[in-house]
């Protein structure tokens, strides 16, 4: 097992508020993602901003507080709003292993009940290693009994 923080990089989003924002359904709008468990978090489409760089395409948004460890595979470049951070993993991860860390992540929801964030202590997240979960997830027959283990 690994700490989040060993198999990721943490990093707090752009932090913009959709109010402030112009929606828009354009060919060069964005996403925005905010802290929902609905719609791949995507509350959203708005229009670029000029001098803004947006949070990069595959990567994992998560939410810190409000839905705590909503998190979500983002394969676009998106806006995202207040206490969303993203994940860019440290060594090179497939779609469907991102996907498979997502599940994990969400396993841990429970610590963060009766509104407690998940601001500070994200990156202690405890997941299996990437050569562990690379065996459980190509490893089909046993794939839930490993799951188990480290849930």
């Amino acid at each position: 097992m690994k700490k989040l923080k060993e198999l990721f990089t943490v990093t707090y989003g752009v932090n913009l508020e959709l109010y402030k924002l112009t929606l828009s359904d354009g060919l060069d709008s964005i996403n925005y993602v905010s802290r929902t468990k609905k719609n791949n978090g995507v509350s959203a489409r708005v229009e670029r901003i000029a001098k803004l760089s947006p949070n990069p395409a595959n990567t994992l948004s998560i939410a810190l507080t409000g839905s705590v460890l909503e998190v979500f595979l983002q394969e676009e470049e998106y806006y995202s709003g207040r206490d969303i951070a993203y994940l860019t993993p440290i060594e090179s991860m497939d779609r469907y292993t991102l996907l498979m860390y997502c599940t994990l992540i969400r396993h841990n929801q429970f610590k963060y009940c009766q509104g407690r964030g998940a601001n500070t202590t994200v990156g202690d997240i405890l997941l299996p290693e990437l050569s562990e979960l690379r065996y459980v997830y190509y490893n089909k027959e046993e794939r839930c009994c490993q799951l188990r283990e480290y849930v």
